[in-house]
């Protein structure tokens, strides 16, 4: 049965001085009986991971979380949750930083900023005792450092002009966690959240790059279809992309081109 808004949420925080990963600590969680709607910080990682096993570094001073769902909808929806978890983070970043040019995401839900990423997400599912299914958003962001000497261009909040501590941020997400947890209402409101979504879009009716496995597709990014999918306009025809890694345009100042829906 699905919990209610105010209990997925996430009201109970935990903060740990250090961690393997806040993902893997949820995960443990989850399996020992946790009911779910908690919140794992850490003040620094030793493991931490993004997506396909990518390493993520997680020094003092950013912000390395997780939050713990159980139920919080069937599992078709699920996936959802990643876009849910973006728009918050969005959100809470954009709330920091008043009078200055808002993060944009760039999908599936990586926050980027002048082309450079700020933060990554990492959603997870599993099927627990019980039958039941334990959802982890785990939450990577450069607050006071970023890493060099990567294939992609990083930044921070602190990069950014940004004055806010990880405390600062936390306390935003779980208050935006909450608004878009409600919002979404297991799956069943997913049309506010993508309409969200879009209007954070980075690259939104512009020329981008797909690579998906082998293959790499180039077309302007349209839109994204009720399920989050990215469709694009290809010279071949519309193209729906279900996962992938996206390449985005840059301007001549080098900021990655905003865009809107079209």
């Amino acid at each position: 049965m699905l919990k209610s808004p105010g209990h997925i949420s996430g009201t109970r925080l935990e903060r740990l001085a250090s961690l393997d990963s806040t993902n893997e600590e949820a995960v443990r969680r989850a399996r020992a009986g946790d009911p779910g709607g908690l919140w794992i910080v850490a003040d620094a990682q030793t493991s931490g991971r993004g997506r396909h096993g990518r390493v993520w570094t997680s020094p003092h001073g950013n912000l390395a979380a997780s939050l713990l769902l159980i139920d919080p909808a069937p599992s078709a929806s699920a996936p959802q949750l990643g876009f849910v978890a973006g728009v918050a983070l969005a959100s809470a970043v954009a709330d920091l930083m008043p009078g200055r040019r808002a993060p944009q995401l760039k999908w599936p839900n990586d926050l980027v900023a002048h082309g450079a990423k700020l933060s990554g997400l990492l959603l997870e599912a599993s099927q627990i005792s019980g039958g039941r299914l334990a959802c982890v958003i785990g939450f990577g962001v450069n607050v006071l450092a970023h890493p060099d000497g990567l294939p992609y261009a990083a930044t921070s909040l602190r990069a950014l002009g940004c004055d806010a501590t990880a405390t600062d941020l936390m306390e935003n997400l779980r208050k935006q966690m909450a608004l878009w947890l409600e919002r979404w209402q297991g799956g069943t409101n997913f049309e506010a959240v993508r309409t969200a979504w879009l209007s954070h879009a980075a690259g939104l009716g512009r020329e981008i790059r797909v690579v998906s496995g082998s293959r790499e597709v180039e077309g302007v990014f349209r839109t994204l279809d009720a399920t989050g999918q990215l469709i694009m306009d290809t010279k071949a025809g519309p193209e729906m992309i279900a996962a992938g890694e996206v390449f985005l345009p840059r301007t001549a100042t080098g900021d990655v081109a905003a865009g809107r829906e079209m």
